[in-house]
Parts: structure tokens; sequence; C-alpha cells
């Protein structure tokens, strides 16, 4: 799948909510996906930091475009687990984060992957492992 599909899978399959996240697809690999995230002030909290749901939103959004380009399109799943561990906060003003998703071991019920949530600079923010089950 392009960007451009994904891009528009994500403008049509996902809840409205997820949407106002207003990830762009920035590039399709044979093993996963990156995302920009725009870091807007209503995902970040009193502590002047982009919130940990949001962050992990983004993550399982980016996981759901990086197994559906590596199924060639959209097939329906569900997530299992997301293990994140938060390692540098994101402050109100870095701009974006980069969502890197790669599927580590895809199978035929269920998949396994990683996500990288980096800052501008390339620092880690944020990591986690996901398990999805496809339905």
């Amino acid at each position: 799948m392009t960007p451009a599909q994904l891009q528009d899978l994500l403008a049509t399959m996902f809840a409205p909510w997820v949407q106002e996240l207003d990830l762009v697809v920035r590039a399709v690999e044979p093993d996963g996906v990156m995302l920009a995230l725009p870091v807007g002030t209503r995902h970040v909290h009193g502590g002047g930091v982009l919130c940990g749901q949001t962050l992990m939103a983004a993550a399982d959004t980016a996981m759901v475009l990086a197994i559906s380009a590596q199924l060639g399109g959209f097939r329906p799943m569900t997530t299992v687990q997301l293990q994140t561990s938060f390692l540098r906060p994101v402050g109100k003003d870095m701009g974006e984060v980069t969502v890197v998703a790669r599927v580590l071991r895809p199978g035929r019920q269920l998949v396994f992957g990683e996500i990288e949530c980096l800052l501008p600079d390339g620092k880690l923010a944020a990591h986690a492992t996901t398990t999805y089950a496809l339905l």
C-alpha cells in the first residue's frame, strides 16, 4: 500500500477521535510505516507535555496501518496487548513526534509488532510492543 492509500484508510476506517490526532503517513516500508503526530494543545496536559494516552493511541493506530500495509489492505483486527514504556516527555513545543511501527512477526491469527515514538532530535520518547488478533 502507498502512503496515500493508508492516509485514506485513516480517514475512512478509524473513529472520529482517532482522526482528530491528525496523523500523517510519511512512509511505508516492507515491515512497517512511519507517521507524523503533530503536538497540538488539545493533547497537552497541565504539566505542559503530551499526554501518554495520545502517544498510545498514535502507536496503536500506526500498528494497524503497518499490519494493513503488509496484508495489502485493511482486515478487521483487534488489539490484544499494548505495552508502552514512556522514556522522555514530549514538550508542548516539540512540533511533531515521529511514530515508527514495525511488524515483527506476522501470523495467521496473531501479529506481533513494536512502535517507537521519536522526538524531533531522534531520541526515543516512548516504546511499545503489541499483539493483534486478526478477525
